[in-house]
């Protein structure tokens, strides 16, 4: 398995953020190393919500805080705006130059609680980005952005803005990342799994302001998460990840109704309502998931695939089109 190649990549003139050949790799003692994401390429068109799925481990959350440089790339690039003359490499900035961009990419962090300084008052932690680009923007009533950011996301500014965030729920903790997230105007808004630690009734308000917001800023999501239901629902495209790598990636209609990697498809068969597309025992693999400090060789899948052979072992796959905007990295695909 692996998203190698870039058939799968876009030309239209759409494309607001060109993810290519990512590479996010860290040191584990002993001379090792954590291949944590390999080779990941992706792009997001303006307007659109891409969804990026997969099981605890297979670098999810390291490629969305690959997209924001925090931490920088260990290579590979990630692009603004590639098709125009404005294009804005992120890799290739540093300092001021790339605070400067900042604005422009914002994050929701998967822990809603965690993620808000508890000793700082809502109105200074949604206002502080916006402070700080206001320097720059003197123009701009940080307050009056502040009012209208948590207005927006269903908080009532009067009650909300004096309160610290142990007064609040974990939803409405998740509100004020989000509205701290939109206050500066962001173009493109990273959802780092930003309902996985909330109870469900709560996770379809948290979607549904998304969704709102989505249409009220003009924004472009990237959403990532390990439940398929909420990615299916969310979704105009979805990027499947294993071990590191992407393994399918296309439309999110047809990668559900026709998945076409044997990962994709015991991920379906595993969901609490399983895919009518997929057989439930399709979800029997065996072995737990390598270590992404020595990965297996050619397919990272095959340890797990019942599909596998030695030509998965000795070589690995790049991604092939099944049908329009569908693309999967395997040997052996399921066909329609």
């Amino acid at each position: 398995m692996a998203g190698s190649g870039s058939i799968q990549m876009r030309d239209s003139d759409d494309v607001v953020l060109r993810v290519e050949n990512l590479v996010m790799e860290f040191p584990a003692g002993l001379k090792q190393v954590v291949h944590a994401v390999s080779d990941v390429s992706f792009d997001v068109c303006r307007g659109e919500t891409l969804g990026i799925v997969g099981e605890s481990g297979c670098g999810k959350s390291t490629t969305a805080r690959a997209l924001v440089q925090l931490p920088r790339p260990t290579s590979g690039t990630v692009t603004l705006d590639p098709g125009t003359d404005s294009r804005v490499e992120l890799t290739d900035l540093e300092g001021e130059a790339l605070r400067s961009v900042r604005p422009r990419v914002q994050m929701i962090f998967q822990d809603p609680i965690s993620s808000l300084n508890p000793r700082r008052r809502v109105k200074d932690i949604v206002g502080e980005g916006l402070a700080i680009w206001c320097d720059e923007h003197p123009d701009v009533d940080v307050d009056a952005r502040v009012d209208e950011v948590l207005s927006a996301v269903g908080l009532d500014p009067v009650v909300a803005a004096s309160r610290r965030p142990h007064e609040f729920s974990g939803g409405q903790c998740q509100r004020i990342s989000i509205a701290r997230a939109l206050a500066i105007d962001p173009e493109i808004l990273i959802c780092d799994e930003p309902v996985s630690a909330l109870d469900v009734s709560v996770q379809a308000q948290i979607l549904n302001i998304l969704e709102e917001m989505k249409e009220r800023f003009g924004l472009t999501l990237v959403f990532i998460s390990h439940d398929l239901s909420v990615v299916r629902n969310v979704s105009d495209r979805v990027v499947v990840m294993y071990l590191g790598k992407v393994c399918e990636i296309g439309n999110s209609d047809a990668l559900f109704s026709e998945p076409a990697h044997p990962y994709t498809r015991v991920l379906l068969a595993s969901a609490p309502e399983p895919s009518t597309v997929v057989d439930a025992s399709e979800s029997a693999i065996g072995d737990e998931i390598p270590s992404p400090i020595n990965p297996p060789s050619g397919c990272r899948f095959r340890t797990r695939c019942p599909r596998a052979t030695e030509l998965c072992a000795s070589q690995e796959p790049v991604m092939e089109e099944m049908g329009p905007d569908h693309f999967v990295a395997c040997h052996f695909p399921s066909t329609p």
